[in-house]
């Protein structure tokens, strides 16, 4: 699915309202696709509020998922879930994808539903840097239900021939994604204390590796792979392919902003348990079979998402 053909198509985005959802929802909705988003809450309207009239919104959970709502949908991007590392054990995760993929399978065999996976599933890796043969190693139960939720979708597509496809992604940020803490989505928290000129904690020496993913990238990818047979079964890595150190994360953050200070500290003992090390994509596959590459660079990125917090901090904390 790209511009020239997603004009009038008709797409589901669980966890609509999320993140990365809300923001592949602006794009679809430019394109004149006819969008339905299900949403456990309409807390983070704020997200869509410049398309909440042109979309659909449907209240629901995961787990009483109504089946009925993948019917006529092509495309399914099932990006509802938990994301927080440390609460990531509860049954969403799992369940709420096997009863998406449960429903198509009754109701809409042929539709393509897309599945967000993690950098959190391979844990840390050896060698650098990461491909889609590289072992999986997931340190936190994230990674692990995330890997889950893959195997479920490989298991569709082998057994029932639903058409699946899993797009793991590297450390995502950009505008709409949450500020209040640094738990998940560090990038942007680090963003919402540089602004309000409060300091930031650095753990150990901050030359640690990250592959940092502006989300209009990833909303590239997810449109690239919509519909294309050729993503099939497949899981493919999205990344920039950049390695970033933590502490020049910090630094660009705190010089976009124009305020904010950073101190280093030791790792807090569960952070040091399940930090990965360094860890970088190579998105080679993602080039060969999509066609996709990153549009948008680090700091361009970086400083498109202060604009959009220093106009809109207010309605994010």
């Amino acid at each position: 699915m790209n511009s020239s053909n997603a004009k009038d198509s008709n797409v589901l985005i669980t966890g609509g309202l999320g993140f990365i959802g809300s923001n592949l929802a602006h794009r679809l909705v430019s394109l004149g696709a006819n969008v339905t988003l299900f949403t456990k809450t309409a807390s983070k309207l704020a997200n869509i509020r410049e398309i909440q009239d042109r979309v659909e919104i449907v209240k629901g959970d995961m787990l009483d998922f109504p089946a009925g709502i993948v019917k006529n949908k092509e495309v399914i991007y099932h990006f509802a879930g938990q994301v927080s590392h440390s609460q990531s054990f509860k049954e969403i995760n799992a369940k709420g994808t096997l009863r998406v993929l449960e429903a198509c399978r009754q109701l809409n065999p042929k539709a393509h539903i897309i599945f967000p996976g993690t950098r959190g599933q391979y844990g840390r890796q050896e060698k650098q840097p990461v491909t889609e043969k590289s072992p999986y190693n997931p340190l936190d139960l994230y990674g692990v239900s995330k890997t889950a939720g893959e195997m479920y979708c490989r298991v569709y597509w082998k057994i029932y021939g639903l058409p699946t496809t899993t797009l793991q992604f590297s450390n995502v940020f950009g505008p709409r994604q949450q500020v209040r803490h640094g738990e998940f989505g560090v990038l942007n928290y680090f963003i919402r204390r540089a602004l309000k000129n409060e300091p930031m904690a650095v753990y150990g020496d901050g030359q640690q590796l990250r592959d940092y993913n502006y989300v209009e990238n990833v909303v590239d990818a997810c449109l690239l792979a919509a519909g294309d047979e050729k993503a099939f079964g497949e899981t493919i890595l999205i990344g920039s392919g950049q390695g970033v150190k933590f502490i020049d994360m910090v630094k660009t953050v705190i010089k976009a902003a124009g305020s904010g200070s950073y101190e280093m500290a030791p790792f807090p003992e569960f952070s040091k348990k399940i930090d990965v090390g360094d860890f970088v994509i190579d998105a080679s596959k993602a080039r060969q079979l999509l066609g996709w590459a990153p549009k948008i660079g680090f700091e361009a990125g970086v400083k498109q998402t202060v604009d959009f917090y220093r106009e809109r901090l207010d309605e994010y904390i």
